[in-house]
């Protein structure tokens, strides 16, 4: 079931993702969609219209979303972006994207041992950046998921990694 975008909106700037794109739910079961992994940075966009990547990030969401993408983040990424949301958006901002989670729109998985075995192992790898811990969990959801898109605007870090199996990321989105 699809819902408009209101394109009057009168709210403040900031509020969240229930207003600002298309929802999708898909009938079929989670593991028959594919799936992407997002990092912070485009949630903390979404939020906010004043965002120099608002407009990118909405296209991205609402693309994913119509296309019955699944949207995974790790725990790291939800406490990053609400920390992020909360403090230039305040509370009803970051409640608002814990309740696009609660309504299915994203999906948190927890972390593994292994996957935080690879995100030790990432930072390491990467201190000269440096790579934190939020972003190394980002490709160790993306590696375990066999997920090969990544939503971020971060091309510094995310250009350079390299799952372990190969290949390379795509980052979304590919322009912005």
């Amino acid at each position: 079931m699809a819902t408009e975008v209101r394109r009057n909106d009168h709210r403040r700037p900031g509020q969240w993702i229930s207003t600002r794109i298309h929802r999708f739910h898909a009938g079929a079961g989670f593991r028959q969609r594919p799936v992407i992994v997002c990092d912070t940075g485009p949630l903390v966009a979404l939020a906010n219209t004043r965002d120099e990547h608002y407009v990118a990030a909405n296209n991205l969401f609402r693309d994913l979303l119509m296309a019955g993408e699944r949207i995974l983040m790790s725990p790291m990424v939800v406490a990053e972006t609400c920390y992020w949301l909360n403090h230039h958006g305040g509370p009803e901002v970051e409640a608002a994207f814990l309740d696009s989670i609660v309504d299915g729109t994203f999906t948190v998985v927890d972390l593994t041992t292994a996957d935080i075995a690879r995100m030790a192992e990432l930072v390491r790898r990467f201190a000269s950046f440096p790579l934190g811990g939020t972003d190394a969990s980002v490709v160790a959801v993306a590696e375990r998921y066999d997920a090969h898109e990544i939503a971020t605007f971060d091309r510094r870090h995310f250009s350079s990694m390299v799952p372990r199996l190969g290949g390379h990321f795509t980052l979304l989105p590919e322009t912005f």
